[in-house]
């Protein structure tokens, strides 16, 4: 192991110390981690500011606090602010899989939302999504005939599910997939808290040629209640350099090719 892994081994196992003192406590002092660690208290401030690009952690005069989003689907706008550098960026590199002509699905999400943003258009594509928030960002950009999928629209990620956009999907058979997840894991695969927005998702994945996954790393080692892929199933997963390496080599060592995006 060279000395850049070990430093990167021992920095994520302090940032893990770290979360399971706001565990325990809700809240941590920079100075007091930082003499429990016997660490510099700019450590602690650097480690606490990538748990919060990671969306774990919030910072406060002094500390940080534990934000709590394991059982909660927070809405929209919040989570657009969450992890929004690196959603930006793996967009952006996401776009650069667009085919030159066909057909894709964009998935509902954040991420998947942003590259919707940033997409300039230009190739004849047919574009399908069952995401509102896309479905306005692409309508009128050049090249593109774009078509929601229609269905029940979820309030909190103005998704739409159930009967008639699965009934879409399963018309159609597409170039490529551009799906967003709330977890992935070496050992569960991707997985979101609900099951009807799971549907969807498996659904875009058996009609697509090939599926790109979008991932910020807060969702990386994460399982929820619904899951809708195994890690072999997705040709790429796109995510930033925030990640823990030791579980991108397990995803990649699963069969799933990661392309890592660098966080500045």
């Amino acid at each position: 192991m060279s000395v850049n892994s070990t430093s990167a081994h021992f920095a994520e196992e302090r940032r893990r110390a770290l979360l399971d003192q706001l565990k325990a406590s809700g809240r941590l002092e920079v100075v007091a981690a930082a003499d429990r660690l016997e660490v510099t208290s700019e450590t602690i401030r650097r480690d606490l500011v990538l748990l919060e690009r990671r969306g774990l952690v919030q910072r406060v005069h002094g500390g940080a606090i534990l934000l709590d989003r394991e059982h909660l689907v927070p809405d929209l706008q919040a989570r657009r602010r969450l992890m929004a550098v690196a959603k930006d960026l793996i967009a952006h590199a996401a776009v650069r899989h667009m085919p030159d002509e066909g057909a894709v699905i964009i998935d509902a999400g954040t991420t998947t939302g942003r590259m919707a943003e940033v997409f300039a258009g230009g190739p004849p594509l047919v574009v399908m999504t069952n995401s509102l928030q896309a479905a306005i960002a692409l309508a009128g950009k050049q090249g593109l005939s774009v078509h929601t999928l229609g269905g029940r629209v979820r309030a909190n990620t103005l998704a739409e599910v159930d009967a008639p956009a699965l009934g879409a999907i399963a018309r159609v058979h597409v170039d490529v997939a551009f799906i967003g997840t709330y977890g992935v894991s070496p050992r569960h695969g991707f997985s979101t808290p609900d099951p009807a927005e799971a549907a969807v998702k498996e659904a875009m994945i058996r009609a697509a040629k090939r599926t790109v996954v979008l991932c910020d790393s807060s969702k990386i080692g994460k399982d929820h209640f619904a899951r809708f892929a195994d890690t072999s199933q997705p040709d790429l997963l796109i995510t930033d350099s925030d990640a823990p390496p030791e579980l991108l080599r397990a995803l990649e060592t699963s069969g799933l090719p990661v392309e890592v995006v660098p966080i500045p």
